[in-house]
């Protein structure tokens, strides 16, 4: 089965004492691509040197929601950097996280709306975190809003990125018109191990609704393990605060087929006719070096 995971954070230190192996099990999983997000500066910095050292991976550079309100200007200045870097293919993880609220919402919203410039102006789409409290929405309908004034589904988007998806709703999670909003923007949307928890059954209606063109899968490792991981696998010490909300068992790439199992059953697909396609939106997605 071909697969890719579109959001791994294996430059954490929960993999400091096994990163190759980690990396061998994913290749022998048959996990072709990895994207790997930055959280923060220094994050973003190991990302990319990541992709000089394992073929496959590519990398993303941004600041999360929850490290908005401590990022400096210097910070901001190392992202653009890196983001000229053509081993950067992604602006990210970004996003608005009106949940844990690490960091004020006016904070979140400027750090956002940088991130959204930038990927315009790099022609490289934006990694998106999005989470609300609890049995609300208020997030992703700011983000929605936040994307619209920016120019994403419109002239702006267009001309940077024609077809091309111009962000990724990273680790999906909301109800189905905050997806059917991005989906008219021309947005990606990545699905996680968020799936297989309470609260989140809106995710195999959108599953179903997702073009296979901007359907991709994701860990979020070492965060969000899905049901299946075994229980002998590392506790995810050592991993950034940023991500969070892992479940006491270390996710890792290779287990990327579990979702991708379920969503081939939500899809109507055997797991084998889903691979091609995976593979595909992200080629289409995220525009890799030639090195691969």
């Amino acid at each position: 089965m071909r697969l890719i995971d579109s959001h791994a954070h294996l430059q954490a230190g929960a993999f400091d004492a096994d990163r190759a192996a980690v990396i061998d099990a994913a290749r022998a999983g048959g996990v072709e691509r990895i994207l790997v997000p930055g959280w923060d500066a220094g994050s973003s910095a190991a990302a990319l040197r990541l992709t000089g050292e394992f073929p496959g991976l590519d990398a993303a550079a941004g600041i999360h929601p929850h490290d908005a309100a401590i990022a400096s200007d210097a910070d901001w200045a190392e992202i653009v950097r890196l983001a000229g870097d053509p081993g950067i293919v992604a602006i990210g993880e970004t996003g608005l996280d009106y949940d844990r609220m690490h960091s004020p919402p006016e904070a979140q919203l400027a750090n956002l709306r940088r991130h959204l410039r930038l990927a315009l102006e790099t022609g490289k789409p934006a990694i998106l975190h999005c989470r609300s409290a609890a049995d609300e929405c208020h997030a992703q309908d700011a983000l929605i809003a936040e994307l619209r004034a920016a120019g994403f589904g419109g002239a702006a988007s267009s001309a940077t990125f024609g077809e091309r998806p111009p962000a990724v709703l990273h680790s999906f999670s909301g109800p189905v018109d905050y997806a059917a909003a991005a989906l008219d923007m021309g947005i990606a949307i990545a699905f996680g191990g968020l799936v297989f928890r309470r609260g989140e059954e809106a995710s195999a209606e959108v599953a179903r609704m997702v073009p296979v063109e901007r359907l991709l899968i994701e860990t979020d490792s070492p965060y969000l393990s899905p049901p299946g991981v075994p229980r002998n696998v590392p506790r995810p010490e050592g991993a950034p605060g940023s991500g969070g909300g892992f479940s006491g068992r270390r996710n890792s790439p290779e287990w990327v087929r579990i979702t991708a199992d379920w969503l081939a059953e939500r899809r109507g697909v055997t797991p084998d006719s889903i691979g091609d396609g995976l593979v595909q939106a992200y080629d289409a997605t995220f525009r890799r070096q030639p090195r691969y």
